[in-house]
């Protein structure tokens, strides 16, 4: 709401940052119907007092690459072919493991509201070490610079962001 600095008053301002948390809010309440990927935060313990944060791709793709291979619990996997489809519809009514995300070599993630290229490097190492020759393709609705980001928090429309990326 503000041209430049000469114009910022305290009231613009907070009212600024209770829009980015309020988005931030938004953002969280919209994840807690998850039962896996629920958080990015992680509080510590008793013997690991220091809380840390784990950024929500690098759980999906953690997930996606499980060597142990349990079913997904947030993640679906999209039937493709007839036998795809016959496992799925089938275990409907019987005792039928489901593909799992992991099972192609080509895995295809699509971040809607953009990526860095920092993520993009994570995924790429991620699957390199946890699934080698898994043919990884990473796309997004923009590619996300550290000044890019900060504007989309900061815009008054988030379905049709003011910033000029």
């Amino acid at each position: 709401g503000c041209g430049s600095s000469l114009n910022l008053t305290s009231q613009k301002a907070t009212d600024a940052v209770d829009g980015v948390f309020r988005s931030l809010r938004d953002i969280a309440r919209v994840r807690m119907h998850m039962k896996q990927f629920h958080s990015i935060h992680n509080p510590g313990s008793n013997t690991h007092q220091a809380a840390s944060y784990k950024p929500l791709l690098k759980q999906v793709v953690e997930e996606v690459c499980n060597p142990d291979r349990p079913d997904p619990v947030d993640i679906e996997h999209i039937s493709s072919g007839l036998t795809d489809l016959l496992k799925t519809g089938f275990s409907m009514f019987m005792k039928v493991n489901r593909p799992h995300p992991g099972d192609h070599p080509l895995l295809i993630i699509f971040m809607v509201g953009g990526v860095s290229v920092s993520e993009v490097k994570m995924v790429k190492d991620l699957v390199a070490t946890r699934k080698p020759g898994t043919q990884v393709i990473v796309l997004s609705s923009v590619l996300l610079t550290p000044h890019s980001a900060v504007e989309l928090l900061f815009a008054s429309d988030h379905l049709q962001p003011d910033a000029r990326i």
